[in-house]
């Protein structure tokens, strides 16, 4: 809410207030250099250990690649000549390292195109992956014992999802193929044949602002058109595919672990305007591998009237539990799916067996059962019948894990955690995993099965030093296997074995970039697996800390201070905040430190951290925590600005700043740095990425925050900066995604604030980025991001200093 008096160069900046197409601009040199520079690669064991599939990734992008042919339907983005997903994501080579020798080997794969996500056979004796071209998606095998790879499957689709998965006996892949003869894709009619009504018939049925979904008629025929595939299993020796069954709209497909059944799931109609696929109907089926229908499992209806802040109705979470041959287990809710409703019991788990004729209920949750979907996300599969439940209570952050025996059910089930997901100390880690003979997800166990290993941040208010520990399933003893040094960085990328003797860890300090390292535990000895340099030598001098401070009222806050690559000791710099506030239901947990001061300052995409480079201190995610539970909100704007405030007054007191803060945030950090520009005087200038700033435009909750706007009005309007565009008085910068897929971030909301904004006479800039979506990735978008972000804090943080590069 500043009034400035700005300089005549400011006119040549924002005096048009017509649109117009701009050539992308280019950052200093520095910045085309890292983010030029080849990224770490992504480390895939074999089942049984002993090699590591390295896939490294593609180059940045183009915006030329992003000008493929995108549809948007049913919440998903397609590209229609390739019958998959709309991306540009993937990786250019694959190399298998032995991990007893170092020894490595590339695999052949094609020259051009892109090659998808490798994985292994669950008999670690091949690896496969998918090849995309502009027209086409392939199936590709490499045999791991020669590292020659092959085509043997073609025309696969891939619009709803993976479209192959090995068979547990890796003798084929199940995969989703273009049906033959599909013929020409709809034409939309020149002439409409009526208006499009959508009707309720008294019901209420609230439900969030969904991106891409249908809306047309036309739009239901071209859904139908390309989502439809036909199962078919395909030998990964080649040879012609066998159809299973009739084509349909597969939302999964997934192998028993005997290999004898499919647990498929068939969108049906009547699709829906208001909600994505995975809330159309569907029928849950086991078919057997000549494509029959064994039993029916579930028909699930559509799911419009949801509650907001719950689950659907009925049964969910449908998953094959491993080390059986045909036993599914899912969730069902006791009250309706709705947090709301008073509850003593909200889910019930169900175990079903083959022939699927007689459930058994497993157990009961007084809280929410954590995961959702095909496969789940809150349970962990031991051996001789062990799984770990875990439970969520989202107002109080209460999650509860439980140890079960599926062989012996009456023995009740025993508690291995019970605590705050909000406490950062006290985060015992998260189970390590690996795959079980037929390929499925379970735990890692020691070779008697009495200890599970847990791998976990290990955050203090010291900042973070990752850890491995080991538990006894008996005890629920602990015992520290390895711990990151206290000074650097380093966390658990994969444990290779049953003894927990060889691990993978990614590595980095304060002077050495990241890269993945061979640990053997027992002898201690360090094997590199990957050598990636510093692509600027500036960057291993970046000085950091991490700072501790409080608000007015007490609540102890944190943040990574980061200071400019050319700082000496006493000298005054402008510094940025670049903001994401969290809500919390208590404030001890809001006071914790997060972070780590060790880690290697590598920016990546349009971040932030560039301003580094060009004499800014960056005050790296400030915690602005917005306390209270549920009603947190109610004083959102008063602690976000306070939490602001408290970073401000602690970096002058230090003598760091010279009184020039910038504020910047992406998503819900653009949404907060426009506040803090309407509700203080705090900042002089603000950049706002791909937000949202009308909350009447995502009236049934957004964020953290559950209540409708009716329900809430006031907390509603107080937390919207649209409704106080007329008291922003800095320059803020605001940038969004043509093509943003995040809910409630449409490009709406970012266009109607720079209306609302200009009508008010404030100093504002609005770029819109073609086809980039909520995070911008093509190095002509994200180059043009970075320049902008310099040139704009240059202009009103150091107003006598001209821009320091073209």
């Amino acid at each position: 809410m500043r009034i400035r008096h700005f300089v005549l160069g400011l006119l040549a900046l924002v005096a048009p207030s017509l649109g117009a197409q701009e050539p992308y601009k280019q950052p200093p040199e520095i910045v085309r250099r890292i983010l030029d520079a080849p990224r770490l690669p992504s480390i895939v064991p074999s089942p049984d250990g002993k090699t590591l599939l390295v896939a490294e990734p593609t180059g940045i992008p183009s915006i030329a690649d992003f000008a493929q042919p995108l549809l948007r339907l049913a919440g998903r983005r397609i590209n229609p000549q390739a019958n998959g997903p709309y991306s540009v994501s993937g990786f250019r080579a694959l190399t298998l390292r032995d991990v007893a020798t170092g020894q490595e080997r590339r695999v052949t794969v094609p020259e051009a195109g892109r090659v998808g996500f490798p994985r292994w056979s669950p008999d670690g004796r091949r690896i496969a992956f998918t090849h995309v071209t502009e027209n086409a998606m392939d199936l590709w095998v490499a045999d791991a014992a020669t590292s020659q790879g092959r085509r043997v499957g073609s025309g696969l689709n891939g619009t709803t999802g993976e479209p192959c998965e090995w068979m547990p006996r890796s003798d084929a892949l199940v995969c989703r193929l273009v049906p033959a003869g599909r013929g020409a894709p709809p034409e939309a009619p020149r002439v409409p044949g009526g208006p499009i009504v959508q009707r309720n018939a008294g019901k209420a049925a609230p439900v969030p602002t969904f991106q891409d979904l249908l809306d047309s008629p036309h739009d239901e025929e071209l859904f139908t058109y390309y989502a439809t595939a036909q199962l078919a299993m395909v030998d990964p020796a080649g040879g012609a595919p066998r159809f299973l069954g009739r084509p349909a709209i597969f939302a999964a497909s997934n192998p028993a672990p005997s290999g004898e059944l499919l647990l498929v799931s068939r969108v049906q109609r009547p699709y829906s305007y208001q909600v994505t696929m995975n809330d159309f109907p569907q029928e849950i089926e086991a078919w057997t591998l000549t494509g029959e229908k064994a039993a029916t499992i579930a028909s699930i209806p559509l799911a419009e009237d949801a509650p907001m802040d719950g689950v659907r109705p009925g049964p969910r979470s449908f998953q094959w539990v491993p080390g059986r041959p045909a036993t599914l287990m899912y969730v069902e809710a006791l009250d309706g799916g709705d947090n709301r409703r008073p509850a003593a019991e909200r889910d019930r788990v169900i175990l079903l067996e083959a022939p699927f004729t007689e459930p058994r209920e497993l157990t009961r949750l007084a809280f929410r059962f954590q995961g959702g979907g095909f496969g789940g996300g809150g349970t962990a599969y031991g051996r001789d019948g062990l799984v770990l439940l875990t439970e969520f209570h989202r107002p109080t952050r209460q999650t509860r894990t439980w140890k079960l025996d599926l062989d012996q059910p009456a023995a009740g089930r025993q508690l291995v955690w019970d605590r705050s997901s909000e406490d950062r100390y006290g985060d015992p880690g998260s189970p390590v995993r690996t795959r079980d003979a037929a390929g499925f997800s379970v735990l890692r166990q020691s070779p008697e099965g009495k200890w599970i290993y847990l791998d976990g941040n290990g955050a203090s208010p010291e900042g973070e030093r990752p850890f491995l520990d080991r538990m006894n399933l008996e005890t629920g003893k602990t015992e520290r296997l390895w711990q990151s040094a206290p000074d650097g960085y380093e966390s658990v990328a994969a444990v290779l074995d049953d003894a927990a003797r060889l691990v993978i860890t990614r590595r980095e300090s304060r002077t050495t970039p990241p890269n993945f390292v061979q640990r053997d535990l027992r002898s201690r000895r360090e094997t590199p697996v990957t050598a990636l340099q510093n692509p600027a030598p500036s960057l291993s001098t970046v000085r950091r800390e991490l700072i501790t401070y409080a608000r007015a009222d007490g609540v102890k806050l944190s943040g990574t201070l980061y200071y400019p690559t050319d700082y000496t000791d006493g000298r005054k710099v402008p510094v940025i905040f670049w903001v994401y506030p969290r809500e919390f239901a208590s404030a001890d947990a809001a006071s914790q430190v997060v972070g780590s001061p060790n880690r290697f300052v590598l920016p990546g995409g349009a971040s932030h951290l560039f301003l580094l480079t060009q004499g800014y201190a960056v005050l790296d995610n400030p915690t602005l925590p917005v306390v209270g539970g549920d009603s947190a909100n109610n004083t959102y704007v008063d602690q976000t600005v306070a939490g602001a405030k408290a970073a401000i007054d602690y970096l002058m007191s230090k003598g760091i700043a010279d009184g020039n803060f910038g504020v910047g945030g992406h998503s819900y950090g653009a949404f907060t740095t426009a506040n803090l520009l309407a509700h203080s005087d705090l900042f002089k200038a603000g950049v706002a990425r791909s937000g949202a700033y009308n909350r009447t435009l995502t009236p049934f909750g957004f964020q953290n925050e559950n209540r409708s706007f009716w329900e809430a009005p006031q907390v509603y309007l107080r937390m919207m900066p649209f409704a106080f565009a007329d008291k922003i008085n800095e320059p803020i910068l605001m940038i969004h995604g043509m093509n943003d897929n995040n809910s409630g971030t449409f490009p709406i909301q970012s266009e109607r604030m720079y209306a609302a904004l200009k009508g008010h006479g404030a100093t504002v800039v609005y770029v819109q980025l073609p086809f980039e979506a909520h995070g911008y990735a093509a190095r002509e978008s994200v180059m043009d991001v970075v320049a902008r972000m310099i040139e704009w804090y240059d202009q009103y943080l150091k107003p006598k200093a001209a821009a320091t590069f073209p």
